[in-house]
């Protein structure tokens, strides 16, 4: 969440930014009235209190009707006291509310636009496959293989899931494996989260309340599905104050992920957009001053690995109509998809500032002697399995119907080459 300090002294800022984001500035009028009364109170029964106190010493000394005068008004004061203390609980609440629902600022490097047409393509690399055939889409390709079940997916579960198999399932293993050992050579610890979050995880990292009608819940253990693995691994340092030294911490964790959203956008064919996905993400907790250079080094470390899977890609700066809710600044790496030529984004990688870090109270202490202070968080996918698994299908199609395994997962598939 922001600093309340900066919305008290920045509320016209506050309110370009909403308008910038395309979201009401009703929330930022809730809170300044709120606060603003919330203050008042307190400075009254500030007030009250020391008046209290003042007279509570003379009524020791006062004898007679004067005596009794004065005990009546100090409780009057006493109850106005206990009144305004029940409303300031309710002003509390609704403050904290407010705050939970205004967005990040974002960074000045971000451009001001409505929604994703507006986004700046920052670059394209690697060309674009040319076929001597048709090229077929993936769920096609997949099936004719038999590497994937949708039938059985959604016997299973339901519309949205799908169930991979033999050499589909073998090569998404491949594929966890070699993003998760790539990471590890670029200096993440690899953790392994539990899959269930709770309330105050989601809250630290944003996605509650803002995305909380996109998440399964567990409502008899008031528990939910986690919709991507940055919440368990950010909050693993909740309500913590590291020392400096500590600082950066790099993980990376797999796993499954779930959402509601299929069913909200036109493309719900084979999985490009499913239920449950599975994701490798990189987390970062660094120093508040190198942050936005970090920001370049995590999406390096996305881009990496797309480079050696041989995928042409592109990355864009997201504008602010289309940035996630806390983020300050967002690359996308988009995977061309060669069946539809259509870009699917694969990866994001964010700089949430201090703004999940304030949420989840997770500081550090720039020295022995000085006050804590919130770190920097960022994230990224690295990557997203669904649609890695589209782009490879489909990228490397052969007129014959199989599909070449890019090299650098061959060691995690026994050598194959080819998967027919």
């Amino acid at each position: 969440m922001l600093d309340a300090n900066i919305i008290r002294t920045q509320p016209e800022t506050i309110r370009q930014m909403l308008t910038d984001r395309n979201k009401d500035t009703k929330v930022l009028d809730m809170f300044l009235s709120a606060d603003s009364e919330w203050r008042a109170l307190t400075d009254e029964n500030n007030r009250l209190r020391k008046v209290r106190n003042e007279v509570s010493v003379q009524i020791s000394k006062m004898d007679g009707k004067e005596k009794e005068a004065k005990v009546i008004e100090m409780r009057d004061v006493s109850e106005r006291i206990k009144n305004n203390d029940a409303t300031m609980a309710e002003l509390d609440l609704t403050r904290e509310d407010c705050l939970l629902n205004i967005p990040n600022i974002p960074h000045s490097s971000v451009p001001i636009g409505k929604d994703s047409t507006e986004n700046v393509l920052v670059r394209e690399c690697g060309a674009k496959r040319k076929f001597d055939f048709t090229p077929k889409q993936h769920w096609e390709i997949a099936e004719a293989l038999d590497i994937i079940d949708f039938d059985r997916g959604v016997k299973v579960a339901g519309s949205g899931f799908y169930c991979l198999k033999g050499d589909g399932a073998r090569l998404e293993r491949a594929l966890i494996n070699f993003f998760l050992d790539t990471h590890a050579e670029q200096g993440y610890t690899e953790v392994f989260p539990p899959v269930v979050v709770n309330k105050a995880a989601l809250t630290g990292t944003g996605q509650y309340p803002n995305l909380k009608d996109d998440m399964y819940y567990l409502e008899r253990d008031e528990m939910f599905l986690n919709p991507t693995a940055e919440v368990p691994i950010t909050n693993l340092l909740m309500d913590e104050i590291l020392d400096k030294e500590q600082l950066p911490i790099l993980y990376t964790a797999y796993l499954p992920s779930f959402r509601r959203e299929v069913g909200k956008h036109a493309d719900t064919k084979g999985i490009i957009r499913v239920h449950e996905f599975n994701k490798v993400e990189m987390v970062r907790f660094v120093h508040p001053e190198t942050s936005y250079d970090v920001l370049e080094d995590l999406r390096k470390d996305a881009e990496d690995l797309i480079t050696a899977l041989g995928l042409p890609y592109r990355v864009l700066l997201l504008c602010t109509g289309d940035m996630s809710f806390a983020c300050s600044k967002c690359y996308d790496i988009e995977l061309h998809a060669p069946a539809n030529d259509v870009w699917l984004e694969a990866s994001s990688c964010s700089n949430f500032t201090d703004f999940q870090a304030r949420r989840a109270r997770i500081k550090f202490r720039p020295e022995p002697h000085l006050k804590s202070e919130f770190i920097h968080t960022l994230n990224g996918s690295g990557l997203a399995l669904p649609r890695t698994m589209v782009a490879i299908l489909e990228n490397y199609q052969n007129k014959d119907g199989t599909v070449t395994v890019p090299e650098v997962l061959r060691r995690y598939m026994g050598g194959k080459e080819i998967v027919g």
